[in-house]
């Protein structure tokens, strides 16, 4: 090698290490970032899915109101544990058959009439990594319909 070729490796010494540094700022870490949020999300909506179907299964089989409503509760708050979401941000809602859940409804209480149908709503506030927690707008919702046994003494 001469001494022009020399001279010419040296000024290029150290660059890969710049370029991997820029290279990951620039591109992993906001790669990381997108993963880490949207895993959060999807790990929301697949809790709100779970919850609304326990929580579900939990008031078909109640004996009275206010003991399905306290076991839809625990089995709720149970199934979003599950999926490592924080089940202080749980509500569960009832709606009537045919109706989809949405934030204003929730004044519907079932009142356990053989054959009686309606719905289980539970919103999840899905908190995304690194946002402040008065950023809670992102909310998941699951649904599940249940139908009361036809034949039960009322």
């Amino acid at each position: 090698m001469t001494g022009a070729a020399r001279d010419r490796d040296d000024g290029e010494r150290g660059s890969a290490v710049v370029e991997f540094v820029f290279v990951a700022v620039v591109v992993f870490l906001p790669l990381v970032y997108l993963v880490a949020g949207f895993s959060a999300v999807q790990r929301g909506v697949f809790a709100a899915d779970a919850a609304a179907r326990e929580a579900g299964r939990a008031m078909g089989a109640a004996t009275d109101p206010a003991t399905g409503q306290a076991r839809a509760e625990a089995a709720a708050a149970l199934a979003v544990a599950g999926q490592s979401v924080d089940a202080t941000d749980v509500r569960v809602a009832y709606v009537p058959a045919g109706v989809t859940c949405t934030a204003t409804n929730g004044g519907y209480r079932p009142v356990f009439a053989p054959g009686e149908e309606f719905s289980v709503c539970v919103t999840v506030t899905v908190r995304v990594p690194l946002l402040p927690d008065f950023v809670d707008a992102n909310t998941a919702t699951g649904q599940f319909v249940v139908e009361r046994d036809r034949y039960v003494d009322p």
